[in-house]
């Protein structure tokens, strides 16, 4: 005989005996059954969409590694246990569902807050200890909830109660908008990551620093909503923080001036793209390849290994030459000398010849031979050339063809004078 329709959401075991009794019924294998058909369901159906949207890297909240680890498998699970429990629970005293929908809402919380943490925070390390406080506060209140004990323990804290100023609050007022601004920070955390991963999916070359710049700005606008209402939940007037601000705003004129025109000048260089990641720059005698341009700082790597922390104010008010700016292409000469009874016309040939031997220099535009100066020991030349693949490094090109000319010169016996100096002696 049907029982009388109840709501569809599961409702605090408040009889522990009737409820452990219900488990003694036959009607807990249809039960059973069907939460197994929900699981299979909410797999298949998340198999389904990771095929069609190619969801396998991993890094997707939705989407985990597995079928099974990503947000949605618990969330779509949930949606169906609570579809077949409105359902069941109009036929027979529901047991099994009142234990595994609480279990699938903490299992959603938990996979929510730690998969928006490892997408946003990935290389912090504070990041796995809340991931942890997350997972313990999602079980904890699991079990009041299937305990029955919930209701009882916010009535003892509404009953914890203290006075601010005009203002009462109570431990559950507070724990309940840490709760809620910790929600609206995960939101905002969620928001911000499918905006950068949107971004920097196809980013390449001079793209790639405004996209990032774009997808900082954002992250920090939203971080900042997401602050301001989390404060107004938790029931902070947000009136008292204008003195914050003022105070805030003088410490950055007087005390924290140089690191706010860092960060300044780092917006002004990725929005002006100046300079990207990638470029081949020099700056304050040291030259290298851009590898990230942070809020504050940039990173130049050279070819040596080494890395500059170049603050972003340096890059923005002194000299710096940027060797790819414009044009990918770069100009390099050697000099060349040579005795004053050498053929003007074989020495340019071969030195031509070992220029065009290199396959880094470019033929458009080729390279060029200059009798450059009348030296004191000897005829000048230098020898001019292009290249474009600055990454693959200079001095390594510019010694290949040193050797080539040594070796021309020694094969058709071109002299390459010593120093000479006249000595008087009186």
């Amino acid at each position: 005989m049907a029982n009388t329709p109840q709501t569809s959401v599961p409702q605090p075991i408040d009889d522990l005996d009737a409820w452990l009794a219900a488990f003694t019924r036959t009607t807990v294998l249809v039960e059973l059954g069907a939460l197994a058909v929900c699981v299979a369901v909410a797999w298949g159906l998340v198999a389904l969409m990771r095929r069609a949207l190619g969801a396998y890297d991993g890094k997707s909240i939705l989407f985990g590694k597995r079928a099974v680890d990503g947000v949605l498998f618990p969330l779509l699970l949930l949606c169906l246990s609570s579809i077949v429990f409105a359902v069941l629970n109009n036929f027979v005293r529901v047991a099994v569902f009142k234990v595994a929908i609480p279990v699938l809402v903490a299992l959603l919380v938990i996979r929510v807050g730690v998969k928006v943490l490892q997408v946003a925070f990935h290389e912090a390390r504070w990041a796995r200890s809340l991931e942890h406080t997350i997972s313990w506060v999602a079980w904890v209140a699991m079990v009041l909830w299937v305990s029955g004990l919930l209701p009882v323990v916010l009535n003892e804290l509404d009953q914890i109660t203290w006075k601010v100023g005009s203002a009462s609050l109570s431990m559950r007022n507070i724990i309940e908008g840490l709760l809620t601004a910790g929600a609206v920070l995960i939101l905002t955390l969620w928001i911000s990551a499918a905006i950068e991963t949107r971004l920097l999916r196809a980013a390449t070359g001079s793209e790639l620093s405004l996209r990032k710049a774009v997808s900082n700005a954002t992250r920090a606008l939203l971080m900042f909503v997401g602050l301001i209402v989390a404060l107004s939940a938790v029931g902070i007037d947000l009136t008292a923080l204008s003195v914050l601000g003022g105070a805030v705003g003088v410490g950055i004129g007087f005390g924290l001036q140089k690191l706010a025109a860092n960060y300044i000048s780092g917006f002004v260089i990725l929005a002006e793209r100046s300079m990207r990641i990638g470029d081949s720059v020099k700056v304050d005698n040291f030259e290298g390849v851009i590898t990230a341009i942070n809020a504050r700082y940039t990173v130049v790597r050279s070819q040596g290994g080494r890395e500059s922390i170049v603050p972003n104010e340096m890059l923005i008010t002194s000299r710096v030459e940027n060797l790819s700016l414009a044009d990918s292409h770069l100009y390099q000469t050697t000099v060349v000398s040579v005795a004053y009874d050498s053929d003007v016309e074989q020495v340019s040939a071969l030195l031509m010849q070992a220029a065009m031997a290199q396959e880094r220099v470019l033929r458009d535009p080729g390279p060029t031979i200059y009798l450059s100066a009348f030296g004191a020991d000897g005829l000048e030349f230098t020898v001019g050339y292009w290249l474009r693949d600055i990454h693959n490094g200079q001095m390594g090109l510019r010694s290949d063809i040193n050797r080539a000319v040594l070796a021309a010169l020694r094969a058709n016996h071109i002299e390459i004078p010593y120093p000479q100096r006249v000595i008087h002696q009186r």
